[in-house]
Parts: structure tokens; sequence; C-alpha cells
């Protein structure tokens, strides 16, 4: 079984595909470092999670 030359129009559809490849590799990484950075930083990191956290709850001082 022969292989047949792609044609022009899939030449031009690759080289956009590499790209866009490349761009979400490189959004992934941005991502994936900031993760890093954030829990390698060792402080402690409050999220949002539908509980009453004493540590932001206002003291009534009356």
């Amino acid at each position: 079984m022969a292989f047949h030359k792609d044609h022009e129009l899939h030449e031009r559809r690759s080289g956009r595909n590499f790209g866009l490849l490349a761009v979400l590799i490189g959004l992934v990484g941005i991502v994936f470092g900031l993760t890093v950075v954030k829990v390698t930083n060792g402080e402690f990191a409050e999220a949002f999670d539908h509980v009453s956290r004493p540590a932001i709850t206002v003291e009534d001082t009356q």
C-alpha cells in the first residue's frame, strides 16, 4: 500500500495545529508553575469552602 502526498491544505493546517499545541502547552505550563509556587510558598492559604472560619470572622467586642 503506497502512501500519497498530503494536500497543501493539510500541510497548512498541520502548521496551525502545531502552533495551537505550543500555545496550549504554554498555558498549561503557566498554570502548573503558578500552582507549584503557591503550594511551595509555605504560608497558610485560605480557600472558599462554604465553612465559617474563625480567622476571618469579626469578633463582637461590645
